[in-house]
């Protein structure tokens, strides 16, 4: 693959998105929830088009009857007319033979044709009874028998000087149907032995079907323009309104984020720009606050380093004088060796919580520096339980190490490293209730992790949430055996995040406690799981003996220090 520095240019296929079409609909999902103006403009053009098409249909419907009953009125009209007028000719007829009597006929058929404006005339005689003079039956234009309905006949036959009518499908001139009426009415011949005549008029409505269908293509023409002109309209409005709202998020973004100069834009004197005047008092109010607040912090943070710094000259010498009164102990009276001893405790107390102190200092002012070396975890571990194993004896504990990976070198501050431990094994053993405590070492391609987990009486899960907190104690009324400041956790919860690792608990009461510390092996951020779950699960001191899964330290100690991990 030739490098961007090459010159070489990625080019993008514009039929992807079409290849990933399983995607669509957890895509348009996605889009729905997170964009407003999407969101809107779908719904718009949903409500328009269904209202358009409503519309549309109901204007067809009555488009089409109106021109249907239009076009019949017109039709009946015209055949009342030109049959009225034919029988007028017929009703001057006088007795002559039938010659005289089939011109008659032709002349009533060619009036009919002129006066009815018809394309298909049909008479048939009524009377089925045989005459000599009686004219036959004729049709004119195109053939409409089969058009012509037994129940239209029998009206028509029946009810003299009545017109029926009815819509038929007519044949058309290339063999397919097209739709017409048929309308009948009797005609009658005043001559004896002639009778009545039942006459039909087809009218093709052809050209009116064709109106209709282009009234109704234009009518949807004219709807789905008016849908994309109303989804325009939307878009428009609704990105003058949403543009605005999409600055004020991004912009409150920034400022959550801690940039504290940001500010929006203001254009007009509407409602949107009021709304971004206040944003900007309040994001000035905001700014103004903070850095009051940061400058008492400094003030703060300077006043502890600076007295921390004057305490360490006359500490030191107050060190020095408990030292050697509690050296001459032996040669006091028993209170008074008691006095010494007590001193001498609580002036080593008094100068860890000053290093403590110091310490937090330091990261609050943001000057911490690591100092980097090659180290293996599990052995700092190993060394970190053979130093504290006096302690562990005195409080009748059995500290175990489980070690399967961690042997590898790994680039961290050891002597970082190692307070966390001591920390967290500390705090093990004084919350134990002398219950073993086991220390776990892992590691992966990404990370190293060491847990530490006592089976003592573990915490609430309102105490997790504060375990790492400045000063804080789960039981304020239990005196501390090992000396605490109460900054530990803090100060270990500072040293893993210095590292870009994580240092997790997990605690329940009756079950105990589990702390893993996290660290990545390159240096960077913590971005993988850790080896070590935080949640040992249904684990207990019995299981833990049952499995094995603990080694003796003067085992692991001959495991080889450079073995992978």
């Amino acid at each position: 693959m030739t490098s961007a520095g090459a010159g070489s240019a990625v080019t993008r296929d514009p039929w992807a998105w079409l290849r990933s079409w399983r995607a669509w609909p957890e895509d348009l999902a996605s889009l729905w929830r997170r964009s407003l103006r999407f969101r809107t403009i779908l719904v718009t053009l949903a409500l328009t088009a269904l209202a358009v098409v409503i519309a549309c249909l109901w204007m067809a419907v009555q488009i089409q009857n109106d021109l249907f009953v239009s076009r019949r009125d017109q039709v009946l009209e015209s055949a009342q007319r030109a049959t009225a007028i034919a029988q007028e000719t017929l009703d001057s007829a006088v007795e002559g033979d039938s010659s005289q009597l089939q011109a008659l006929m032709q002349t009533v058929s060619g009036s009919l044709a002129q006066q009815s404006s018809s394309d298909a005339i049909a008479v048939f005689r009524i009377d089925s009874t045989p005459s000599a003079v009686a004219p036959q039956d004729f049709t004119r234009g195109p053939a409409f028998d089969e058009a012509i309905t037994p129940e239209l006949a029998a009206q028509v036959e029946d009810n003299p000087g009545q017109q029926y009518w009815q819509s038929v499908a007519l044949p058309g001139a290339d063999g397919s149907t097209v739709p017409g009426i048929v309308v009948g009415q009797q005609l009658t011949i005043p001559v004896a032995g002639v009778g009545a005549y039942a006459l039909f008029l087809a009218y093709d409505l052809s050209a009116a079907s064709q109106t209709l269908g282009f009234i109704q293509g234009t009518l949807w023409v004219v709807g789905i323009a008016l849908v994309l002109l109303i989804s325009g309209i939307a878009w428009f409005v609704l990105r003058s309104v949403t543009t605005p709202i999409g600055e004020a998020a991004e912009t409150s973004a920034k400022l959550a984020a801690g940039e504290l100069d940001v500010r929006l834009p203001v254009r007009g004197e509407d409602e949107l720009a009021t709304l971004g005047r206040s944003f900007n008092a309040m994001a000035d109010s905001i700014e103004s606050q903070i850095k009051e607040l940061a400058d008492l912090s400094l003030v703060q943070q300077r006043f502890v380093s600076d007295v921390s710094h004057e305490l360490r000259t006359p500490l030191t010498t107050i060190r020095l004088a408990a030292d050697m009164i509690n050296d001459q102990r032996d040669d006091f009276d028993p209170a008074t060796a008691r006095a010494a001893e007590l001193l001498n405790a609580q002036v080593q107390r008094f100068e860890t919580l000053l290093t403590d102190l110091l310490e937090i200092s330091r990261y609050d002012a943001g000057s911490v520096q690591l100092e980097l070396e090659p180290t293996s975890l599990a052995h700092l571990a190993e060394d970190v339980i053979e130093s504290m194993a006096q302690l562990a004896e005195q409080h009748g504990t059995d500290v175990r190490l489980v070690a399967p990976g961690g042997y590898s070198p790994v680039d961290m501050d050891p002597r970082r490293v190692r307070r966390i431990v001591r920390n967290l094994l500390g705090n093990a053993i004084e919350h134990g209730e002398g219950r073993p405590i086991v220390v776990t070492v892992d590691s992966n391609q990404q990370a190293v992790a060491i847990g530490v987990r006592d089976y003592g009486l573990g915490m609430k899960p309102d105490d997790v949430e504060r375990v790492f907190d400045r000063f804080w104690r789960a039981d304020p009324s239990r005196t501390r055996t090992i000396g605490g400041t109460g900054l530990g956790l803090s100060i270990a919860l500072g040293d893993a995040r210095l590292h870009g690792g994580e240092l997790a608990v997990w605690s329940e009461l009756g079950r105990g406690t589990n702390f893993v510390l996290t660290l990545p092996r390159h240096g960077a951020r913590l971005a993988a799981p850790s080896p070590l779950p935080v949640d040992p699960g249904d684990d207990s001191v019995a299981a833990v003996d049952d499995l094995g899964l603990t080694q003796p330290i003067p085992v692991l100690r001959d495991a080889p220090r450079g073995g992978a991990a």
